[in-house]
């Protein structure tokens, strides 16, 4: 047996080194975890452009609020703070726009776009060939971190 490896390591080796299943809309699926490796990940996966604005995202997340905590729970990241008790806001990927999702987006000036089901989310979809203002973004990203955050 010297110089061979385990089955059970072969396979987790292959399973880690094979291109993630990109589901419904070119949303990666990624197993869950808790940190940045899953989150980036994630984004490597992202389709096309849609990888772009997952960087750009992350990136302005990660600025804005020094220390987030980050995860991907049901194939989407979630950002977080710690002592707010939750998460704070998500994305996800669908066929023609990238869904920026805030938890408590109705407390959010001025509000996002995107209406919801739930009560208190809002939301605001990146599409390809639109302008992002990056300034509003930071602007809401900043409001929602210090509200409480949703717990899932």
């Amino acid at each position: 047996m010297v110089g061979k490896t385990p089955a059970k390591s072969a396979k987790v080796a292959k399973k880690a080194a094979a291109k993630p299943v990109l589901l419904s809309g070119g949303n990666p699926q990624i197993a869950k975890g808790d940190g940045d490796v899953p989150v980036q990940a994630y984004i490597e996966a992202m389709p096309g452009w849609k990888r772009d604005i997952g960087r750009h995202l992350d990136a302005l997340i990660v600025r804005t609020v020094p220390g987030v905590r980050k995860a991907v729970k049901w194939n989407t990241p979630f950002y977080g703070v710690e002592d707010q008790g939750g998460w704070f806001i998500a994305f996800h990927c669908f066929t023609k726009y990238v869904k920026v999702t805030f938890f408590r987006g109705t407390s959010l000036r001025p509000l996002p776009p995107g209406e919801s089901k739930h009560k208190e989310v809002r939301y605001l979809d990146i599409r390809e060939d639109e302008q992002f203002d990056e300034a509003q973004f930071i602007a809401w990203v900043k409001q929602a971190s210090q509200l409480p955050g949703e717990r899932m």
